[in-house]
């Protein structure tokens, strides 16, 4: 089991963030501790107004609010009587037993988890001191309750293994295989907060690995220019699918105002990892791939995704480069002249092949003794002009040939006609 607390100063984004959930019928409230009524009889209003009257009673402490999400393995098969006794027994062990607080299982994962929302203010107005709670209260609870229940133990777990209970369940949003609102919801969430993007290019690049697209509009219209901001499902080929889901309507509100602000934030997290995928796209060019497609299957292995960009011609003018490793996206230009598209072509390939993949329609020419007159349709045409050039040319090769007296007359001739054009 991996237990996440997060302390906020929000009683109502997070009650909202589950009943928000729950309307959309990937979550369920299972347990109401300490409310007046069942949970079926209580709605939004009933059990805000239950958690503020507690918040209330001491108006000064910001800090209020404990989001907790209870994460088990995904071979784990717990109904909802041992969830609500899982959460309830977990509560007492951080000292909130007597507190209010909302338990929901979601149903938006692989793996079975639920979040708990309550408040750290007391029925008499004093605090709960929740200095690393999560460190301290919460780590030996859920050893404690792993040990009772037979739960899998978190740090028993491969390291790839643990990130996945940890993580948001992300697959690729297929149309007609997934739920598309639910689908572009939990792509959207987890991309856009982890991973580290400088402009809207570069989170499409993540975002279009599961099949998702962040869409502004055509320029001119009306959503460019208010700044709109919609999310689609796109299928193999790139095109869009599906109803689009309008940005202000996904938790956390990824619209554009947010992730220009996350542009900025960006640039400067993601510095430190830029010699690391610089020496990751080094190792795989020097492994001796001859073309594009056995440095992506190279650089695949090694957990970062390469994307050429192609204008409607097929010509090359871009690559974006996306690790996953660290969550960091770059343009190859960002990284260095080596690592544009045209540098990382140049360097894999030999002149010939680099032209073939770089230029459409360009054509391999060998030397002619190489491949005979065959190949003279290719090699560049010379407009020798006159027959009086050619003899001219013809003349000049020969002069080796001719005897003394004869050289020194046809200099002479020349000398002549020389002063004539003057």
């Amino acid at each position: 089991m991996v237990a996440k607390v997060i302390s906020g100063k929000d009683i109502q984004g997070a009650l909202n963030y589950n009943e928000h959930k729950v309307k959309e019928g990937v979550a369920e409230c299972l347990l109401a501790h300490r409310f007046h009524g069942g949970i079926h009889e209580m709605n939004f209003h009933d059990k805000l107004n239950l958690l503020k009257y507690f918040t209330d009673k001491n108006k000064r402490v910001k800090t209020n609010t404990l989001h907790i999400s209870l994460n088990f393995d995904v071979g784990e098969n717990l109904d909802k009587g041992m969830l609500c006794q899982i959460a309830s027994l977990y509560m007492d062990k951080i000292g909130f037993g007597n507190q209010p607080y909302l338990v929901y299982e979601h149903k938006d994962a692989a793996h079975p988890h639920v979040h708990i929302v309550t408040t750290n203010i007391q029925d008499n107005g004093k605090r709960i001191d929740i200095h690393n709670i999560g460190r301290n209260q919460s780590e030996k609870a859920r050893k404690e309750i792993e040990k009772e229940f037979g739960l899998v133990k978190a740090k028993s777990k491969k390291k790839d293994q643990k990130e996945f209970i940890n993580a948001i369940d992300v697959q690729k949003a297929i149309y007609g295989k997934s739920e598309t609102k639910r689908s572009i919801f939990n792509v959207v969430g987890l991309v856009t907060r982890t991973y580290k993007y400088t402009s809207l290019p570069e989170l499409n690049a993540v975002l279009k690995a599961f099949n998702v697209i962040a869409d502004r509009g055509n320029e001119g219209s009306r959503m460019h220019e208010r700044k709109g901001l919609i999310y689609s499902l796109i299928d193999e080929k790139g095109n869009k699918v599906g109803v689009p889901i309008k940005a202000s309507s996904i938790y956390g509100k990824p619209t554009l105002a947010f992730l220009e602000k996350q542009f900025q934030l960006n640039q400067a997290l993601r510095k430190p990892y830029k010699n690391s995928l610089k020496q990751a796209i080094d190792q795989a060019v020097q492994t001796g791939p001859k073309d594009k497609a056995a440095l992506l299957k190279t650089l695949d292995k090694k957990g970062v995704q390469i994307i050429f960009r192609e204008n409607t011609d097929g010509r090359i003018y871009g690559v974006t480069f996306v690790d996953h490793r660290t969550k960091c996206v770059f343009n190859g230009s960002n990284l260095g002249k080596n690592y544009s598209a045209k540098g990382i072509l140049e360097r894999l390939t030999t002149k010939d092949q680099f032209l073939k993949q770089f230029r459409p329609g360009y054509t391999e020419v060998k030397n002619q003794k190489d491949n005979g007159p065959k190949n003279n349709a290719n090699l560049p045409k010379i407009d020798l002009g006159t027959d009086k050039i050619l003899s001219d040319l013809i003349k000049t090769e020969s002069l080796d040939y001719l005897s003394p007296d004869a050289t020194m007359k046809l200099k002479k001739r020349r000398k002549k006609r020389k002063g004539r054009t003057i």
